[in-house]
């Protein structure tokens, strides 16, 4: 898949938030509509969103799917969906709302049978989020470190029919400081699944050195709080995909 810039929605509360390392006491509002904010990347010229339902992360089901399926519903371009998509119930409704692709992470640790169900039902139509602390696989939003090995996680389960992997740095994530390339490098590295990188995008220097390791696997970037705080203009963003 060719290298995308995608931009990042993370609704907690039925507004439009980002957190800094994924600490749901750590969030700052941006706006009171999501919806709105989806309009405006996809003016902008997004070809992709990415939205997360915080609540739904922690909870373990689906808690803002309403505004979700919503957004889907009106964007006009295909969204990526995660967030307390747990079972095939739950992959189903957005999928039947219009979601291009789900995104499963604590299922992938904790009932792979269940992935499996979904990946078979929905070819090409799931994801597989992998959020490491330290290397370290982060499930349930994030609050419980596992003991098992990101990049081992990726290699056990890339036959398993997958479209690909999102891979996040928490330590990175909404804290404005760069991502951490080397261990971006260490994940993509010999996985024939494509890797969109998550966490810490800051600059167009980190677009181009993210889309620069397209021959080591990495195929996207998803940009949250730097397009928020207006380090990055979304417009300029975009044209990273076409150098």
């Amino acid at each position: 898949m060719p290298f995308q810039v995608i931009p990042a929605i993370d609704i907690q509360g039925g507004k439009a938030v980002r957190l800094r390392q994924g600490r749901a006491e750590d969030a700052t509002v941006f706006s009171d509509s999501p919806l709105d904010v989806a309009r405006r990347f996809v003016a902008a010229g997004a070809s992709w969103l990415h939205v997360v339902d915080l609540d739904g992360a922690f909870l373990g089901k689906p808690a803002n799917a309403d505004i979700i399926c919503r957004i889907a519903a009106a964007a006009g371009v295909p969204l990526q969906v995660g967030g307390g998509v747990r079972n095939y119930e739950t992959a189903s409704r957005y999928f039947a709302a219009g979601v291009s692709r789900v995104i499963l992470g604590t299922s992938i640790v904790r009932d792979p049978e269940e992935v499996t169900r979904i990946t078979r039902a929905y070819p090409g139509k799931v994801a597989a989020g992998i959020d490491a602390r330290d290397g370290r696989v982060a499930i349930r939003g994030w609050v419980e470190v596992t003991g098992v090995i990101a990049v081992d996680l990726a290699r056990q389960i890339r036959e398993g029919g997958v479209s690909c992997f999102i891979y996040t740095d928490i330590a990175r994530d909404g804290m404005l400081v760069g991502p951490n390339f080397d261990a971006i490098r260490e994940f993509a590295r010999g996985l024939a699944t494509p890797v969109v990188a998550s966490g810490g995008v800051t600059t167009l220097s980190d677009l181009r050195r993210l889309k620069a390791m397209e021959g080591e696997g990495v195929s996207g970037a998803i940009i949250g709080r730097a397009l928020y705080d207006g380090s990055i203009d979304l417009r300029e963003a975009l044209k990273v995909e076409g150098e």
